[in-house]
């Protein structure tokens, strides 16, 4: 078992300074990372704590998963690696779906090009 947890379920009032004494009560925090969200700044409601060791780990799993706090129960288990992202991530293939509509696609000029003809037309 590796020492960072995934925390869950955290109320969005709580502060860092908060859910690291809280957290501390099971060993020692080697680091937490508590996200906030990009617009409004404000804690997303989950966080990550490394602890010193396994046994720590281990130890808060125990004793503070479904811990009330502020009204919600805290989700502690083992964090996991996220899958890669971005260009280095292998691409599924390409179906030609997604988007909606026919699936065809157009063979004519912009709109743009044909009303200049029509204004030649009628210019005739």
């Amino acid at each position: 078992m590796a020492s960072r947890l995934f925390v869950g379920n955290v109320p969005y009032e709580t502060t860092r300074e908060e859910l690291a004494a809280l957290l501390s009560a099971a060993g020692t925090i080697a680091d937490l990372h508590v996200p906030t969200d990009r617009v409004t700044g404000r804690p997303r409601g989950f966080a990550f704590v490394t602890y010193a060791t396994e046994a720590e780990a281990t130890d808060a799993i125990q004793r503070l998963n479904d811990l009330e706090v502020r009204g919600q129960k805290l989700s502690l288990s083992e964090a996991r690696e996220r899958p890669a992202r971005g260009p280095s991530a292998p691409r599924p293939p390409f179906d030609g779906g997604g988007g909606g509509g026919t699936g065809r696609r157009r063979t004519f000029k912009s709109k743009g090009s044909r009303r200049g003809l029509r204004g030649r037309k009628r210019s005739l």
